[in-house]
């Protein structure tokens, strides 16, 4: 898919979504409730990628950017008989 066919794909979802968005008031309470629903998964599912990213980066890296020596993986070998 090319950059111009996802911005216009892009852009035609976040047009639903305002029409969606303004139909609200007057909608029933079943598509209130499932609207929010739908709204509370896409925001944690955000949320945690957000946690997971900054966790992985904070653990490869230090505050300054460089990696932090002292979370190097060691290598496990096998022990001698």
């Amino acid at each position: 898919m090319s950059t111009e066919g996802f911005l216009k794909e892009i852009q035609a979802i976040g047009e639903k979504f305002l029409l969606k968005l303004q139909k609200l008031p007057k909608a029933e309470p079943v598509e209130i409730v499932c609207f929010c629903v739908v709204l509370l998964f896409i925001v944690t599912v955000l949320v945690l990628m957000i946690i997971a990213c900054s966790c992985c980066c904070y653990s490869c890296c230090g505050c300054d950017g460089r990696p932090d020596p002292k979370h190097r993986k060691s290598q496990v070998r096998p022990a001698a008989h």
